[in-house]
């Protein structure tokens, strides 16, 4: 099962692109003889100014045709690591060929988009940086392929 992260801003050299690329190659690595990946990071930028409907067309573009849409958001569902885990697992068991992570701005996610997903994720009730937002997602989608091969990386 393709990942992809499609997300509003373009990531500039820094730790928060090193960190980035760093769990990208991991989950890419460990996840290969899951089925899990490649991960790839889509990046949109709303030039024309449009705000979060704007943004929300460039999203829509972004995600492949047919694929599980997950956004997150700070309403979204809270999981351990071990429960995003098994929910990784089930979407490409149950056949899924791609799923898009949806990132949003700033000003977050237009409504209509956090409707039309399937499935809210949270990193809590606090509001993180959304590029920070972008390493957390790639370290835990590490750990998640980490869990289901059974690697130590992920202590309880």
């Amino acid at each position: 099962m393709r990942v992809q992260i499609c997300a509003v801003g373009r990531m500039k050299t820094g730790p928060e692109a090193a960190l980035f690329n760093d769990y990208q190659t991991r989950f890419d690595r460990t996840g290969r003889a899951l089925g899990l990946g490649p991960l790839t990071l889509q990046e949109i930028d709303d030039r024309k100014g449009g705000g979060m409907a704007g943004e929300a067309a460039l999203l829509r573009r972004a995600v492949p045709e047919g694929a599980l849409r997950v956004v997150l958001d700070e309403r979204g569902r809270v999981m351990s690591s071990p429960e995003f885990s098994d929910k990784l697992a089930a979407w490409r068991d149950a056949g899924r060929g791609d799923v898009a992570f949806v990132i949003g701005g700033a000003d977050g996610l237009d409504p209509d988009v956090r409707n039309e997903a399937e499935e809210a994720l949270s990193f809590g009730r606090m509001v993180w940086p959304h590029m920070l937002v972008r390493v957390m997602l790639a370290e835990q989608l590490y750990r998640a392929a980490s869990i289901l091969a059974g690697s130590p990386y992920h202590r309880v």
